[in-house]
């Protein structure tokens, strides 16, 4: 489970206009769309160096001043990433911090608005990644806690965790279909080897995670119609 980013972020897409299809290898090769059209594919060479590794789960997170933060976990869970994406056409990177994970981990639950439940594999239980320092999160053991199954919130104040595990999901491939014009489905983009996806609706920017790095998958209309929000916010509060 991944944190909601502005209250809207999901692991599939809500509109019609893309589709995904896991599939095996194909010849087919990323290619950009270009910015006029309805995706825009962005592979990892054009995005900060961070993103050009690969990594182990992925997530979103609604930080202050209303910004978006994309955390990667990379390098087995030794590292964690930071990208701010709040713009999907210039992402950001922010740096990176050591963690002291035993094994890879995922991302499991919120706990409040600043910390994140995530799971370690391997069974060597639970942890919590604290998000109060944004750019510098730390990941402390959750000591006792030792079944590893689905998280169930009780209100905003505790959790329960069952018994049974939750399979861990092996790499697939994914094509990107732009399905807007069906006299025309001849766009199709490939992307390779995807460990972890992630969609923030309020800008409609898939993120995936791959073992050759970040993949975004852009939508230019979704971007416009959320600038233009925050254009008639900013003039409705600003008194003008």
């Amino acid at each position: 489970m991944k944190r909601n980013a502005g209250g809207q972020l999901s692991k599939t897409f809500r509109q019609t206009s893309i589709a995904f299809a896991a599939i095996g290898a194909l010849a087919a090769t990323a290619v950009h769309a270009a910015p006029s059209e309805n995706i825009v594919l962005v592979p990892p060479s054009d995005l900060p160096e961070l993103a050009r590794q690969s990594g182990d789960a992925m997530l979103l997170h609604e930080a202050s001043g209303g910004r978006t933060l994309l955390y990667i976990e990379q390098n087995q869970g030794a590292r964690l990433a930071t990208f701010d994406v709040t713009d999907p056409v210039h992402i950001k990177g922010e740096g990176f911090v050591q963690l002291n994970a035993a094994e890879p981990f995922d991302f499991v639950s919120p706990v409040g608005k600043r910390a994140e439940l995530v799971r370690i594999r391997q069974d060597h239980g639970y942890a919590v990644l604290d998000l109060h320092k944004e750019k510098a999160p730390t990941l402390n053991a959750v000591q006792g806690l030792t079944l590893q199954g689905p998280v169930t919130h009780l209100g905003d104040e505790s959790i329960t965790v069952a018994s049974q595990a939750t399979a861990i999901q092996p790499p697939r491939d994914v094509q990107v279909v732009d399905t807007a014009n069906a006299q025309d489905l001849s766009r199709v983009f490939d992307v390779k080897q995807v460990r972890d996806e992630v969609t923030n609706a309020d800008t409609g920017t898939t993120f995936l995670l791959t073992d050759n790095g970040l993949f975004l998958i852009r939508r230019p209309a979704v971007e416009s119609d959320k600038r233009q929000r925050d254009e008639e916010w900013f003039f409705t509060h600003s008194g003008n």
